[in-house]
């Protein structure tokens, strides 16, 4: 093994501000929830189903980031400083364009998109639902340049930066959506203007500092301003299998929540609360997930394949153990955090309660191998084998499951979530077993 690319200290510094700027999206999500709960739980409903929605579109935009940050990682670790700014600006390009499409369809097919989805919630709901979809779909184009700045610093190692903005950003959207909700009494509305807002100036910040030629990876105008289909290529190899395999899954997550709905607005209600609670005890392993890219990246574009293992095994290890104890912390203190959302009745109370403790005892031992260990393998370009895992697992557990559970057995939320254990048992039978023989390694390859 050559000289290791990433001394702990390193490590750490790249995990803390990871860490953080996870927690702070997902806490500002629970903040955002616990306001628009004193609107009404027709709100809350409403919010959280197009939340589901924004999840797939935002979904393929963290893939297309993750597909640059994948490349312009291994073009570090080859020590090809030029093609990374190609790859960085290259990126940026797709991510606007992207956006861009994603807000005009979702302003165009509004109502449409949500008939198609959740045909059978009520018209209070709806009506939510559509003015919080269609505020919020303007916000497309900037949270998707934001992703892309942010995995221009991530490649580096430079978590700190999008940590920075992306504190910024969330502190707008509290204090605005504090200001929307409670004071101008804005109602649904109040909520998806500050995260417009908040979007718009994230964007527009980290931008500007990754123009910055101070910075290692400063973006080149000269690259900006051409298309280069070879390093689009390049991305998008990396990209669209886990655009579609994310998007799939979250598509699945809308397919669930669809049959949940059937049950009435108590379970939907209970479904998004657990689901707010339940994203705090994964924030570590999301934010390693963002470090496996890196990390793996730069040891495949160096042509190490020791230190891919080595540095898998160390970031797995790390996460076990840090999300191990969060999700101990969320189980001893379950009723608290349920009881800072208002306004929810006994019934959705109690069944939000079993809804987190299932998830969280059962995340403890399976999500980081379901959910962090193929992004070792897709920064080692072994991106098709996840994405045939990931969506013949949704297929087979979370929806065809789901439907048996929910729906024909009648266990509604319970029968969905227990489908979903399922889903990470079987992520598990195919991805460490692919990691431990080491028949990733066909797909392995220095840029």
């Amino acid at each position: 093994m050559q000289q290791k690319l990433f001394s702990d200290r390193a490590l750490v510094r790249l995990m803390i501000p990871l860490i953080v700027e996870q927690a702070l999206t997902i806490l500002v999500g629970m903040c955002d929830g616990v306001m628009v709960s004193t609107v009404g739980e027709a709100a809350i409903s409403g919010v959280s189903l197009v939340d589901m929605i924004n999840t797939v579109v935002l979904t393929l935009f963290a893939a297309l980031a993750t597909g640059g940050a994948v490349v312009t990682s291994q073009f570090l670790g080859a020590r090809q400083q030029e093609k990374a700014r190609q790859s960085a600006a290259q990126l940026v390009l797709m991510s606007g364009t992207t956006g861009l499409a994603a807000a005009v369809l979702c302003l165009v097919f509004a109502r449409e998109v949500m008939r198609l989805f959740f045909g059978s919630i009520s018209d209070e709901v709806m009506e939510a639902g559509l003015i919080y979809l269609r505020i919020t779909a303007l916000s497309f184009p900037f949270i998707a340049l934001y992703n892309a700045g942010a995995a221009i610093f991530r490649s580096v190692g430079n978590s700190k930066i999008s940590m920075k903005v992306s504190l910024l950003m969330n502190a707008i959207n509290v204090v605005g959506n504090a200001f929307c909700i409670f004071v101008l009494k804005m109602g649904v509305a109040g909520v998806a203007v500050p995260t417009l807002v908040s979007r718009m100036v994230a964007a527009v910040v980290i931008l500007a500092l990754a123009c910055d030629k101070r910075q290692q990876l400063s973006l080149e105008k000269a690259y900006l301003g051409s298309v280069d289909r070879r390093m689009m290529g390049n991305i998008l190899r990396i990209g669209v299998p886990s655009a579609f395999e994310n998007a799939f899954f979250q598509l699945g997550r809308l397919i669930v929540v669809s049959m949940i709905a059937l049950f009435g607005t108590t379970q939907t209600s209970a479904n998004a609360v657990a689901n707010t609670l339940d994203s705090i005890g994964v924030i570590i392993g999301q934010a390693m997930g963002l470090a496996m890219v890196t990390v793996v990246g730069q040891s495949v574009g160096a042509g190490d394949v020791e230190q891919t293992k080595y540095y898998t095994k160390k970031l797995m290890i790390w996460t076990y153990i840090m999300q191990g104890l969060s999700n101990v912390l969320i189980i001893l203190f379950v009723d608290q955090l349920i009881g800072f959302y208002s306004s929810l009745s006994e019934e959705t109370v109690a069944l939000a309660r079993t809804l987190v403790l299932i998830h969280t005892s059962c995340a403890i031992v399976m999500w980081p191998a379901s959910f962090v260990l193929p992004n070792a393998l897709r920064a080692a370009n072994d991106v098709k084998f996840t994405m045939y895992v990931g969506i013949g697992s949704m297929v087979a557990f979370r929806i065809a499951g789901s439907w048996i559970l929910c729906v024909s057995m009648g266990m509604g939320a319970v029968g969905v979530w227990i489908a979903m254990v399922a889903d990470w048992i079987c992520r598990i039978s195919f991805f460490l077993p692919r990691m431990i023989s080491g028949k990733w390694k066909s797909k392995y390859a220095s840029v």
